[in-house]
């Protein structure tokens, strides 16, 4: 990209020349994967050695051609860089809500001392007290009380079913298959539909700081038996739940030396702020466009990487024509 920069023995360097446009040749490398790895040796740290760097051959159109092409694609990625950006954002303002009534209690705070809660609309200010307590050795509101998780989750763990890998092979599909903390794979049929929380129940249960590895799924799915599948129940919304699991360090309810696990009497013994329903339906409600976007939003990052990823190799050999190309990007992104 002609900016100064310096690398280790480990990355090969590439630089374009006058007839080569450096966009182009990132989408030549994206769409030559596959080929590149044919050529990589060792088991536990997988190498390409220059000799087979050198040897990679590409037909390359003309300058215009490349620019109009890296156009395209760089138009999908910029867009699906832009969505991803906006869900962070979306995101961080659900967790700044949550820390501000059910970590930092600042309605209740702004009352005690006489003010008015910010950003808050009268009827919901109303539905916070104006005094702290203290319950079980901590400070919360008035009213409020620490229960088991069990009290606000309802569980669906019995419709878990595995699958090998042997059996997704067999069994490939559009739905997405879950593990404890990542999507494994796309099979030919679904288990659940609707919005979930999955978080792990062995393997990968929490991160370094003790905070549990959580996932937040929609739609169509199947889930393996390495993860716990919730959902908010008695007026608590699916999304609180989680943004509470994201503030509880759950190190203390972990077993497993070899490896990690969280039971299901183990997880209930994880503790939920409790407040009053109206404030729970409330949070809810200011918590549903937020997440309702961040739905709609993933939802258009995987169907602009889907096109990406079909049109690039088509644009890169020269079996797909620009204009076609730009017809279909337009009505990606309109």
């Amino acid at each position: 990209m002609g900016v100064p920069m310096a690398t280790s023995q480990d990355f090969v360097n590439w630089v374009c020349g006058p007839e080569l446009d450096y966009r182009f040749l990132k989408y030549i490398l994206l769409g030559e994967r596959s080929s590149f790895l044919r050529f990589a040796s060792g088991t536990t740290h997988q190498t390409i050695y220059f000799p087979e760097v050198k040897a990679f051959h590409a037909a390359l159109p003309d300058l215009d051609t490349q620019r109009a092409v890296a156009d395209v694609l760089s138009a999908l990625d910029d867009r699906i860089t832009l969505l991803h950006d906006t869900n962070a954002t979306l995101e961080a303002i659900a967790q700044a809500l949550f820390k501000s009534w059910f970590v930092d209690f600042d309605p209740v705070r702004a009352k005690m001392a006489g003010r008015a809660p910010e950003g808050m609309d009268e009827a919901t200010a109303g539905l916070f007290p104006d005094a702290l307590e203290e319950m079980d050795l901590q400070v919360v509101p008035e009213g409020w009380r620490y229960r088991s998780l069990k009290e606000v989750v309802e569980i669906f763990d019995s419709k878990r079913v595995p699958l090998s890998g042997a059996e997704r092979l067999k069994r490939r599909g559009p739905y997405p298959y879950y593990g404890a903390a990542a999507l494994m794979d796309h099979v030919d049929d679904y288990l659940f539909n609707g919005v979930y929380l999955l978080t792990g129940e062995d393997g990968s249960v929490a991160d370094e700081a003790g905070f549990p590895i959580t996932q937040y799924v929609w739609g169509k799915f199947w889930v393996n038996n390495h993860a716990h599948v919730l959902q908010g129940r008695n007026g608590v919304a699916t999304e609180h739940v989680m943004l509470s699991l994201r503030h509880t360090n759950i190190q203390p309810f972990i077993t497993g030396a070899v490896q990690a696990k969280l039971s299901q009497s183990n997880m209930w013994r994880i503790q939920f702020l409790l407040p009053p329903p109206s404030i729970c339906v409330a949070f809810g409600e200011m918590l549903r466009p937020l997440f309702t976007r961040v739905r709609h939003n993933s939802d258009m990052v995987q169907t602009l990487s889907n096109l990406r990823d079909t049109l690039l190799p088509r644009l890169i050999s020269g079996q797909l024509r620009l204009p076609e190309a730009r017809g279909q990007l337009e009505e990606a992104l309109a």
